[in-house]
């Protein structure tokens, strides 16, 4: 926001300079970007009449023009606007004056041979527009030449550029900045509270009524009649301008003004525009379907369901709290007007600006929260402007409010000292020591913001936060901000941690960070993509979305995997081999629930497009195998089940991966064929997505003792070779677990080296063949070692699975 420093010491004076009052609100926590000196503007312009008026006698565009300037002599000076003539007042550039807003410095010169000294400025050329049509004239004919023109141009000010924190909706205003400057200097604060009479008679030509009372619990609407529509007055529109608003009239001008001085937002509606029939009944409601708008940009706007509007005979005149509708906007013929001052709810108003793609001055302050208690003061401020700079006639005033409107916010507050003593520290004192804050120091702080306190015990205070401030300080911990802020953060002394510990990673954290560096030590790239995507009957779909593309929370990881990989073969990059870890949601019996996920893609050829080497896809087992080589990693034990749930998977080729035979780790598999030529995938793509919750359960808890070395046998092993047929249905990985399980210690790796079905083999049947290695720590192993193990795990096999030995 921008502050007229002038305009601010109408309320406090600090007795400071412009600089020292914006380091001090930087310090208070305003930042202030930038500071506006304006008098350089127009240092050595003065005002000047024009006496005598010349045509140019070398050009016809340009006048010789006569100027007293208050100098002995008049001054002769060339000027090219089309408006300027003899007997008027203006601003003159004197000799050697520079204009740094256009990097000019006036010399004396011949113009066409014509001498010229000094120049006749445009309000553009003084900074004070973009563009000018001509040179600016003043309207006051009571002028002194030669004087200053600062003064009456606004330029005799210093503009700070300010911005505040999102929780404080109070600063987008004069008066909220006046307070904060008082509070952090002890200045006495001077609030331009005007007090009106306004009648209160029923007037059968307008009535309010709040349709929506949870969006609008206050509205105060005022008729005002046999208002004079002109310009405003100059120090009006020079405050306007300097808080970066253009002046309109009279009356729209004041609504402007009033929303920069209190920060509530106005609107005044042209009364005979908005009830042409003998009354009108003005409410507030939200949009229906099929209803539209004309804006006061000149834009048609299609009004949603969640746009709040403000209806008169339940058509629509304005976008409640954003914009007001351009068939009720006050103009030059305007006579009678019906203010509007309301006060809607914050989310409301976020919600209906969106839906409209707009955001206003208005909207911006409704969106942070205006002060429901202070409404009444902005609108009288208004009304006696409107009297006093429109010559307008009160006729009828109605202020409706529901119960919670009724209502003035106020919060109590439990403040401890021992808590701020605590949580902030020592201060230095101006003589160097440090000491702690006192019940003073904490008292006359909170007073200073406009704080009631109450003493509840020894040290304890009950603290009455003002309305104003009721959106902003909740709890104990935001007082003890506010003790800190304005006391001076630059004065509490600094403190370290008596003892310091070494950070570390989480287990978790830890487990991640490991389980990256397998996946990329296999070969995989990370990726990342959006949380949100398009639609789909199993999603989570976001009921305000930003773009109808990305309207729902994805519910796995694989469909983005995909994505990505058939986006780089597009692209010429050949085939994408990446991880992804990151969340899905889903929605389970009416609850959103959110989870982690490691999903990954593999597989197309490699080599393809290279002048040499092998050009054959990636096999299902070299795909488990690069699987398999991130568990062994990570130290993860996977069984493989058959599976056929997901329909984007090969009905034949997916497995679900089972850690200890309870746990299900997630699903490996290879991508369908028919969704494979839908994309124009390569022949062999496959996927898998694990459950990240299942890891850590399996991993974290046993993951961060310290291993223990094993050495390595130095003896010899033997190996045996066992074949049988087994029923199809019997997983591979129930074979290998009882014959581990049936081998014992000497076991020390079981291998499957065939497989084969076909000719010969019975039907329903396989035939399997598994190599066995045994080995001892403590000696060679003989036969009669090995050949028991070996009958052993026949028996088991033949006992459990009902396997027919070849071998």
């Amino acid at each position: 926001m921008r502050i007229s420093v002038n305009w601010l010491k109408e309320f406090v004076d600090p007795q400071l300079t412009p600089e020292a009052i914006g380091d001090a609100l930087t310090m208070a926590g305003f930042e202030v970007e930038d500071i506006e000196e304006r008098h350089s503007w127009a240092d050595g312009v003065v005002v000047g009449k024009v006496i005598d008026r010349k045509p140019h006698p070398n050009a016809d565009k340009l006048s010789v023009c006569t100027v007293d300037i208050g100098e002995a002599e008049p001054s002769t000076i060339v000027c090219g606007a089309a408006n300027v003539k003899a007997d008027i007042f203006v601003a003159v550039a004197q000799v050697n004056t520079y204009l740094p807003q256009v990097d000019l410095k006036i010399k004396p010169r011949k113009i066409r041979g014509v001498p010229s000294a000094g120049m006749i400025c445009s309000l553009a050329e003084l900074g004070l527009a973009k563009d000018a049509d001509g040179i600016h004239i003043f309207e006051h004919r009571d002028l002194e030449v030669g004087q200053d023109v600062r003064p009456l141009l606004g330029l005799d000010d210093t503009i700070l550029d300010l911005s505040s924190t999102a929780n404080r909706a109070d600063a987008l205003s004069m008066v909220g900045i006046a307070r904060e400057v008082a509070a952090i200097t002890g200045a006495e604060l001077t609030l331009p509270i005007q007090e009106m009479r306004v009648p209160t008679d029923h007037n059968q030509k307008v009535e309010v009524a709040l349709s929506a009372p949870k969006a609008c619990p206050i509205y105060i609407g005022t008729v005002l009649e046999d208002i004079k529509i002109g310009s405003s007055p100059a120090w009006l529109k020079q405050r306007l301008e300097a808080s970066g608003t253009r002046s309109i009239n009279s009356v729209v001008d004041i609504t402007n003004y009033v929303l920069l001085e209190w920060g509530q937002p106005l609107h005044a509606f042209d009364l005979d525009r908005l009830s042409p029939e003998t009354s009108t009944t003005v409410s507030v409601r939200f949009g229906k379907p099929n209803e539209t708008l004309k804006t006061l940009d000149s834009q048609e706007r299609q009004i949603k369901e969640q746009t709040l509007v403000i209806t008169a005979n339940d058509v629509p005149v304005a976008l409640a709290g954003v914009m007001g509708g351009a068939d009720s906007e006050v103009h030059d013929d305007t006579q009678n007007v019906f203010l509007e001052a309301a006060f809607f709810d914050a989310a409301v108003i976020r919600r209906s600006a969106r839906s409209q793609g707009l955001r206003t001055e208005a909207s911006a302050r409704y969106e942070r929260g205006v002060n429901p208690a202070e409404l009444e003061l902005a609108a009288n401020r208004a009304i006696q402007l409107m009297v006093e700079l429109a010559d307008a006639k009160v006729t009828y005033q109605q202020d409706e409010r529901t119960e919670v409107g009724k209502i003035t916010p106020t919060r109590t507050i439990s403040l401890r000292l021992a808590r701020v003593q605590h949580i902030l520290g020592n201060y230095i004192t101006d003589d160097g020591t440090m000491t702690a804050l006192s019940s003073a120091d904490v008292e006359d702080t909170l007073t200073r913001l406009g704080c009631t306190l109450a003493s509840e015990s020894e040290g304890v205070w009950a603290v009455t936060v003002p309305a104003y401030r009721y959106r902003d300080l909740e709890r104990e911990i935001d007082l003890i901000e506010e003790v800190a802020r304005l006391f001076g953060y630059n004065r509490f002394a600094n403190t370290l941690p008596q003892q310091t510990s070494r950070g570390q990673l989480s287990p978790e954290a830890a487990l991640a960070r490991q389980l990256r560096n397998a996946l990329r030590g296999a070969g995989l790239t990370e990726v990342l993509h959006y949380s949100l995507t398009n639609p789909a009957p199993e999603r989570v779909v976001l009921e305000n979305p930003l773009f109808t593309e990305y309207s729902a929370l994805r519910s796995d990881l694989l469909s983005g995997l995909i994505d990505g990989f058939q986006f780089n073969l597009e692209q010429g990059n050949g085939p994408l081999n990446a991880f992804e870890i990151g969340h899905v949601f889903a929605n389970e019996d009416g609850q959103l629930n959110e989870y982690e996920r490691i999903g990954g893609i593999l597989g197309g050829n490699a080599a393809q497009g290279q002048w040499s080497g092998a050009t054959t896809p990636m096999t299902w087992y070299e795909a488990k195998g690069i699987l398999e080589t991130v568990f062994c990693q990570v130290g993860l034990e996977v069984d493989y089940r058959p599976e056929s749930e997901d329909e984007r998977l090969h009905p034949g080729r997916t497995a679900s991966l089972w850690v200890r035979g309870r746990t299900r780790l997630g699903t490996f598999g290879q991508l369908h064929p028919r969704l494979r030529q839908e994309r124009d995938l390569p022949t062999e793509v496959y996927v898998f997505e694990l459950n990240w919750d299942a890891i850590a359960t399996c991993l974290v808890s046993n993951r961060f003792r310290a291993p223990k070395f094993k050495s390595y046998s130095t003896y010899p092993g033997s190996d045996r070779d066992i074949a049988f047929y087994a029923p199809v249905n019997i997983p591979v990985a129930d074979l290998e677990k009882l014959i581990s399980r049936t081998g014992g210690q000497l076991l020390e790796a079981v291998t499957l080296f065939d497989e084969y079905k076909g000719k010969g083999v019975p039907e329903g049947q396989r035939s399997l063949a598994f190599r066995m290695f045994y080995r001892a720590n403590d000696r060679t192993l003989t036969d009669q070692d090995i050949d028991p193990l070996q009958n052993k795990i026949r028996a088991a096999l033949e006992k459990k699975f009902k396997v027919s030995l070849r071998s």
